[in-house]
C-alpha cells in the first residue's frame, strides 16, 4: 500500500466521525458513521440555505459531543457545482472536508449491493465508507486571486463554447446554402470573409454584383492586400454553386444571426482576457512565466486558474497528476498488454490547455524544440507526435513550476537540465 493511503488511513483511524453527504441543489443528504463503519444514527436531509447548513453543523457538533469524537471529517463528491456553496460554508466554519471520486463512488455503489440503483440516501453511504477506507483526496478551495482567475478561466471556456456553437452553425448554414465558399475564404472568421459574408453572402448575392464592385469591396475589407484574383475565384465558385435556392429571406436572417453572435463573443473573450491579465498581475507570477518563450499572458493566467495558488504543491508531478497527464500501463506478470498511456484523471481544461500550450512551445521555444524532435527520433522508444507533445506539456509544467518556486526567469542554458543536453548532443 503507498504511503499516502497509509497517511489517510490514519486520518480516519480511532475517534472520528465520518460524515457522507450526498449533495443536490437544494436538499442535502447527510449520514453518519463512526471509523469502524457503524453507522451512529439516522440520515438527515436538510435544506442548501444557512438555517438548513447552520442545522447540520449543530448535529454534527451534538453527536461528537455524545461519543466523545476527537475529530470530524465530511466527504463529498466533487462533480458538478453544487458542492461549491456548502464547501465554503463549512470552511468558514473551520470544518475538516474532503473529496470522494465519483467513479469510485459508482464503482463502489455496485459492490456494495450488486445493483445500479441509485438515491441520495445510499449515495451518502457510499461517500462516507470511501472516506473511511482512505479513498479520498484533499479539498482545496481557490481564494482571493486564485479563485478570480478560475471564474475568469471557466467564463473564457464558456463564450469560447458559445462561439464555436454559433461558428458550427454558420458553416453549417453555408454547407447548404454556398457549399463552395470556403475554397475561397479558407478562414471563416478572419475580416476579409466576415465583410463580404455581410454584404453578399450567396451565390445570387455575388451574381449580382459586377466584377468591379466586387473587387472594390474584397479591397476595402482587406485594406488593399487582396482584389482581383479573390474576386474572380469568389465569382467562378459562385456561377457553379449547387447551394439550395429556396428560403433564401430566412438564411440571410440567420447568416446574420450567426455574425452578430460570434462578434458579440468575440468581444467577451477579449474583455475577459484583459481582466485574467489584470489578475495574473497581481500574483506576482507575471514575469516568471511570460519569460518562457511560447507562453502568453492567457496561457499562463488559465495555468494559475486551473491550479490554485502554486504553492501548495510540493513537487511538478502532483500538477501533471492533476492534469491527467501521468501515466498508465497494463501488465500481466512479465508481459506488458497494452502501450503506456496517460490516464485522463484530472481537469480536462487544465489537461488541453498544457496540450495547446506545448504546440506552441514546439514553434516558439527553440530548447523544447529540439526535446520534442529527439523524442521522435531517438534511437530508442521514439514516440509519436501527440506523444511527445504529452512529454512536452510535462517539461513545461516543470520549468513553469521551477520558475515560481525559485522566483526566476526563464534561462535558455537551464532549461535543458545536463542529461537531456548530453542526450540531444550524442543524437546531434
Amino acid at each position: 500500500m503507498e504511503d499516502k493511503q497509509i497517511e489517510k488511513l490514519r486520518l480516519v483511524t480511532g475517534d472520528v466521525l465520518i460524515v457522507g453527504i450526498d449533495v443536490s441543489k437544494r436538499r442535502h443528504t447527510a449520514r453518519f458513521f463512526d471509523s469502524n463503519g457503524f453507522e451512529l444514527r439516522k440520515s438527515v436531509k436538510f435544506y442548501n440555505d444557512r438555517a438548513g447548513l447552520l442545522g447540520f453543523l449543530s448535529k454534527v457538533d451534538s453527536l461528537a459531543q455524545k461519543h466523545a469524537f476527537e475529530r470530524k471529517i465530511i466527504g463529498m463528491e466533487s462533480s458538478g457545482h453544487y458542492w461549491e456553496p456548502l464547501a465554503y460554508f463549512l470552511r468558514d466554519y473551520q470544518v475538516e472536508q474532503v473529496f470522494v471520486n465519483s467513479y469510485h463512488v459508482k464503482c463502489r455503489k455496485e459492490m456494495e449491493d450488486n445493483s445500479q440503483d441509485k438515491n441520495d440516501y445510499k449515495d451518502a453511504k457510499i461517500v462516507a465508507k470511501l472516506v473511511k477506507d482512505g479513498y479520498f483526496f484533499n479539498m482545496h478551495l481557490p481564494e482571493g486571486i486564485y479563485r478570480e482567475l478560475r471564474n475568469l478561466t471557466y467564463e473564457r471556456y464558456q463564450e469560447r463554447k458559445k462561439m464555436n456553437n454559433a461558428r458550427n452553425r454558420l458553416v453549417a448554414l453555408l454547407d447548404r446554402y454556398f457549399p463552395e465558399y470556403e475554397s475561397v475564404f479558407k478562414d471563416l472568421l478572419k475580416q476579409t470573409s466576415v465583410s463580404i459574408l455581410k454584404s453578399c453572402p450567396f451565390p445570387d448575392d455575388v451574381s449580382r454584383l459586377t466584377m468591379t464592385e466586387l473587387i472594390g469591396k474584397i479591397k476595402a475589407a482587406s485594406n488593399n492586400r487582396l482584389g482581383q484574383k479573390k474576386a474572380e475565384a469568389l465569382k467562378q465558385v459562385a456561377e457553379v454553386s449547387i447551394g439550395i435556392k429556396e428560403g433564401l429571406d430566412s438564411a440571410h436572417y440567420r447568416l446574420k444571426s450567426c455574425l452578430e453572435e460570434i462578434e458579440f463573443h468575440q468581444k467577451q473573450i477579449q474583455a475577459t482576457e484583459r481582466q485574467m491579465t489584470k489578475q495574473l498581475e497581481k500574483t506576482g507570477y507575471k514575469s516568471n512565466l511570460l519569460s518562457i518563450p511560447g507562453v502568453g499572458v492567457v496561457t499562463a493566467a488559465r495555468f494559475l486558474g486551473e491550479i490554485g495558488d502554486p504553492s501548495r504543491f510540493d513537487h511538478p508531478s502532483q500538477i501533471i497528476k492533476l492534469a491527467g497527464f501521468n501515466l498508465k500501463g497494463s501488465r500481466s506478470g512479465e508481459k506488458q498488454e497494452s502501450a503506456t498511456k496517460i490516464t485522463k484523471r484530472g481537469r480536462s481544461e487544465l489537461r488541453n490547455l498544457l496540450y495547446q500550450a506545448a504546440l506552441i512551445a514546439v514553434a516558439k521555444n527553440p530548447q523544447l524544440k529540439m526535446v520534442y524532435h529527439y523524442l521522435q527520433n531517438r534511437p530508442k522508444n521514439q514516440l509519436k507526435s501527440k506523444q511527445a507533445l504529452v512529454a512536452i506539456a510535462n517539461k513545461l509544467v516543470r520549468i513553469m513550476f521551477g520558475l515560481i518556486r525559485k522566483n526566476e526567469l526563464y534561462n535558455p542554458d537551464l532549461a535543458l537540465g545536463e542529461i537531456r543536453e548530453a542526450q540531444l548532443g550524442h543524437v546531434a
